[in-house]
């Protein structure tokens, strides 16, 4: 009777001991985003996490994933987008998904929502097919505290924007961001920001910034940011590091090197990066700042001034003089709202369109025009595949879209918010062998995880998140270009995020397992 017992007990025993998972990746080539060389595994995922890792895994399960002649590597990490506004458009965040991203960092440039766990409760209420961690911005903070208004915080102003900042952190927000090329930020002075991360730091968060410049003045640029880092004892990193227009190219082989004496002098900073050589931000930024500020009607105000007219045009022009062009057609307009038809024009082509004469000085005229109505979104041609390339091999360096959630057909946006790390992989990795790409992948995974704190994410191992990505090498292509920039990427043959399959031969399933990502 004993003897029948035990042997009644004894497939009880083996299912314990190997229960049904999930998911059961088999004969892959597993790329674990230490920068490590790649390795024949089968990973085995249960309940969101990465249960096991092992050679001729037999386990039973209720999905199995043949990844022969495909690589496993942890779900990319995008430090640099801007989810904002744009959250409940696509919920399955297709564009990010299909490029191999499973998390998202947003709240940059100084740009986010500044009740921060409001606005990740309600991303936990919508359910994203991503997960979502948020820097505070700066810029948002000193609006809800002073407007746009261009001069130095009040003590009692600076105890408000004190406040929001901790409360932000308490609630979840990753670190602090700036963007001191927009308004306000470009009004604020260094101590008030180190004034800000100085609270950031207490709870172990991350000083991020589009810095003041990145052309002429960039230097003094980095300096400021390191000096940021250096007096609120913040780790650092600088968003989207380039080096714009033709006159500054070549001026990588200046920048790279004062991050490299940096970080031995013990600042933490590190930088990001995306790989075209143009730019995408507001039409507002070939205005001088100064006319900026106050918001709209002010900007109207100043720029219907005939005296103050002319003297933008001046300065426009004498920018135009520096990048040594004669036109404005490095400006595509990405989105206009009032007239879409100039979407995907040049200001050189909208100047002719509109009838006026092929000169600058019209061209700046058509510039504002766009921003006496409200402004439009554009990208920039004006940077050196030389220093997109120096940057990118950079060690401390991680790959990001500076994007959001893309709409298909919707404007003519920059093919990064599409492309970002299919490019890395086809064009830098595979044909130009820019890197390697054991170490691309770490700069899309475990580099970002570090940076930011994501403790359980950005590596394959077990007991970590289940965020997994499983690609074709010899195929992944981004596809979307500057000329048709609607189009996802191909080669991410799956997406697996906390544990629960996405995407399947390159087709997002509907599947939302996205959840927050908070500092504690």
């Amino acid at each position: 009777m004993k003897f029948l017992i035990g042997f009644c007990l004894l497939p009880l025993f083996t299912i314990a001991q190997n229960p049904l998972v999930d998911i059961l990746i088999k004969n892959g080539k597993v790329i674990d985003g230490t920068g490590n060389n790649w390795f024949y595994a089968d990973v085995a995922v249960q309940n969101g996490k990465i249960l096991k890792i092992g050679r001729s895994l037999n386990l039973p399960a209720k999905k199995i994933i043949d990844a022969k002649g495909l690589f496993v590597a942890p779900g990319f990490i995008d430090v640099h987008t801007h989810l904002e506004g744009d959250e409940n458009r696509d919920p399955n965040a297709t564009n990010f998904i299909l490029d191999g991203v499973t998390t998202c960092i947003t709240g940059n440039c100084g740009s986010s929502n500044t009740d921060i766990g409001k606005y990740l409760g309600w991303i936990d209420s919508l359910k994203l097919s991503i997960n979502v961690a948020t820097l505070v911005g700066h810029n948002d903070i000193r609006k809800a505290v002073m407007g746009r208004a261009n001069r130095d915080a009040s003590p009692v102003e600076m105890k408000q924007m004190e406040e929001l900042v901790e409360k932000a952190m308490q609630d979840g927000a990753v670190g602090l961001s700036t963007g001191l090329i927009y308004i306000p930020g470009t009004y604020t002075k260094t101590p008030e920001i180190v004034d800000l991360a100085k609270i950031a730091a207490r709870y172990n968060g991350v000083y991020v910034s589009h810095m003041r410049s990145e052309g002429d003045s960039i230097i003094p640029a980095i300096n400021e940011a390191l000096t940021i880092g250096r007096e609120a004892n913040i780790p650092v990193e600088i968003s989207h590091f380039k080096l714009s227009g033709q006159h500054n190219w070549g001026r990588s082989k200046e920048t790279v090197p004062m991050i490299e004496a940096a970080r031995k002098e013990g600042i933490d900073v590190t930088v990001d990066q995306y790989p075209y050589t143009a730019s995408s931000t507001s039409i507002s930024t070939l205005i001088p700042d100064e006319i900026l500020a106050d918001g709209q009607d002010s900007i109207k105000a100043r720029l219907q001034d005939p005296a103050i007219r002319k003297q933008v045009i001046k300065d426009m022009l004498e920018r135009l003089k520096k990048r040594k062009l004669n036109h404005f057609g490095y400006a595509v307009v990405a989105y206009y709202g009032p007239d879409t038809s100039y979407n995907g024009k040049s200001i050189e082509e909208i100047n002719l369109m509109k009838g006026r004469k092929h000169k600058a000085k019209e061209e700046a005229l058509t510039i504002i025009d766009i921003m006496m109505n409200g402004g439009a979104s554009a990208v920039f041609h004006g940077m050196s595949e030389d220093d997109v390339k120096r940057i990118m091999q950079y060690p401390y360096n991680m790959f990001a879209c500076d994007a959001t959630i893309r709409v298909l057909g919707a404007g003519m946006p920059h093919p990064r918010g599409y492309g970002t790390n299919a490019r890395i992989l086809s064009k830098y990795v595979r044909e130009e062998k820019v890197l390697t790409l054991e170490d691309a992948i770490r700069k899309m995974t475990s580099l970002p995880a570090q940076k930011f704190q994501l403790k359980d994410r950005g590596i394959i191992k077990e007991g970590m998140a289940a965020d997994i990505v499983i690609f074709d090498a010899d195929k992944v292509q981004d596809l979307s270009t500057f000329e048709k920039p609607h189009a996802y990427s191909t080669g991410f043959k799956y997406v697996i995020v906390n544990g629960m399959l996405t995407a399947e031969n390159e087709k997002h399933l509907g599947v939302r397992a996205g959840i927050t990502l908070r500092n504690h």
